[in-house]
C-alpha cells in the first residue's frame, strides 16, 4: 500500500468522525429542547454515525499498516471485517429508531413540535451529508475501499432519513403530529437498508468472489500484450480482502533460455500488477509446444484462454473430465 493512499484513507476516516460528532451535538441540542421523535432518531442515528466512525478511523489505521514479519502481504484483508462492523452499528441504530416510533405511537407521546430549530438542523444535516457522500465515494472508488465506500452508503442514506424526519417535523407543525413517528418509522427502514447494502458488497470480498468481468479480460488483454507471449489459459482472479490475486499460465517458444522466460514471466506479473486492484500475480510459463491451450474447454471457475493461431494446437476435441480453459481467437503475436 503506498503512503499516499494510507495518509488519504486515514483522512477520511477523521473528517468523517468530526463532522458526525458536530451533527450529532446539534440534533441532540435540539432533540433536547423541543422533544421531536423524527429529529431524535436522527440524533441516535448520528450517534451511531459516531460509533461506527471510531471504528472505522481504527480499523483504518490497522488496515493501512504496511506488511510486517507476520503479516507478508500487509492488513488490508482487515478492512472487509471493519465494513461489517459499520453494518453491525447501522442495524443496531435502526431497530433503536423503529423502537422509538413503534412505543410512541402505541403510547400516543408524539405530537411535540420541532419549530424552525428542528427543520433548520436536519436541512443542513441533509446538506452536510451530501457532501460526505460524494467525497467518500470518489475517494472509496479511487483508492478502492470498501470500508469508505461503505461509509459512503451510510451517509447517501443520510440524506434519505433526514429528509424523512424533516417531512414528520413539517407535518407536526401543520396540524399532523402523526407524521412524526411515521417518519420515524420511515427513518429506521432507510436505515436497516443501508445495513444490508454494506453486508451485500462486502461479503464476496471475504469468500473470495471473482472479480467483475471487465477487470478478468484486462489481465488476459495485459499478458497477451507481450510480444513474446503467444497463449494465456488457466486464469484464476478473485478477492483476497479488498484486492484481487491473480494467477494464470502463458504460453511462450519452448526453444528459447530459461533466462528469457524468466523476464517474460517477470514483464507480465509487473504489467498485471500495475492494475490498481490487483496485490499478487502468479505466473507459470508453458512451452506452447505442449498444446496445453484447449480451445474447446470450459473452466467453471471462470479461467480463461485466449491464444493467436500459431499457438492453438489442431483439431483437439472435447476431452472428458477437463475444465481448464475457455477460449477466444485473439491477435497473431510475432517476435
Amino acid at each position: 500500500m503506498s503512503d499516499d493512499r494510507r495518509r488519504t484513507v486515514r483522512r477520511v476516516g477523521a473528517v468523517v468522525l468530526a463532522v458526525n460528532l458536530l451533527l450529532v451535538a446539534a440534533k441532540g441540542g435540539v432533540w433536547w429542547v423541543t422533544g421531536s421523535l423524527a429529529v431524535g432518531s436522527e440524533a441516535v442515528n448520528s450517534l451511531a454515525d459516531v460509533a461506527y466512525s471510531l471504528i472505522v478511523l481504527a480499523g483504518l489505521y490497522l488496515t493501512t499498516r504496511p506488511p510486517d514479519f507476520e503479516h507478508p502481504h500487509g492488513h488490508e484483508r482487515i478492512e472487509p471485517f471493519v465494513s461489517l462492523f459499520v453494518a453491525l452499528g447501522v442495524f443496531v441504530a435502526g431497530g433503536v429508531v423503529l423502537w422509538n416510533a413503534a412505543t410512541s405511537v402505541l403510547n400516543g407521546t408524539y405530537g411535540v413540535e420541532a419549530g424552525a430549530a428542528g427543520a433548520a438542523v436536519l436541512a443542513v444535516t441533509a446538506g452536510v451529508k451530501v457532501g460526505l457522500y460524494r467525497y467518500c465515494l470518489a475517494v472509496g472508488r479511487e483508492r478502492h475501499s470498501p470500508a469508505i465506500v461503505a461509509t459512503a452508503l451510510d451517509n447517501r442514506n443520510d440524506i434519505l432519513t433526514a429528509g424523512a424526519a424533516l417531512v414528520g417535523v413539517v407535518g407536526a407543525s401543520f396540524g399532523a403530529p402523526v407524521l412524526d413517528p411515521i417518519a420515524a418509522g420511515v427513518v429506521s427502514v432507510g436505515i436497516f437498508y443501508t445495513g444490508f447494502e454494506i453486508v451485500r458488497d462486502n461479503v464476496g470480498y471475504l469468500v473470495g468472489a471473482a472479480p467483475p468481468e471487465d477487470l478478468r479480460r484486462e489481465i488476459i488483454e495485459r499478458a497477451l500484450d507481450h510480444p513474446r507471449v503467444r497463449g494465456a489459459h488457466d486464469v484464476v482472479a478473485h478477492y483476497v480482502g479488498p484486492e484481487v490475486d491473480v494467477s494464470l499460465h502463458i504460453e511462450v517458444e519452448g526453444h528459447m533460455s530459461l533466462f528469457e522466460a524468466h523476464n517474460i514471466e517477470s514483464e507480465v506479473v509487473e504489467s498485471i500488477r500495475s492494475i490498481p486492484e490487483v496485490d499478487d500475480v502468479f505466473v507459470h510459463v508453458d512451452p506452447k509446444e505442449l498444446g496445453e491451450w484447449k480451445a474447446d474447454d470450459a473452466d467453471p471457475a471462470g479461467g480463461r484462454g485466449v491464444a493467436g493461431p500459431e499457438s492453438a494446437p489442431p483439431e483437439r476435441g472435447r476431452k472428458e473430465g477437463s475444465a481448464r480453459s475457455e477460449a477466444a481467437d485473439g491477435p497473431e503475436k510475432r517476435d
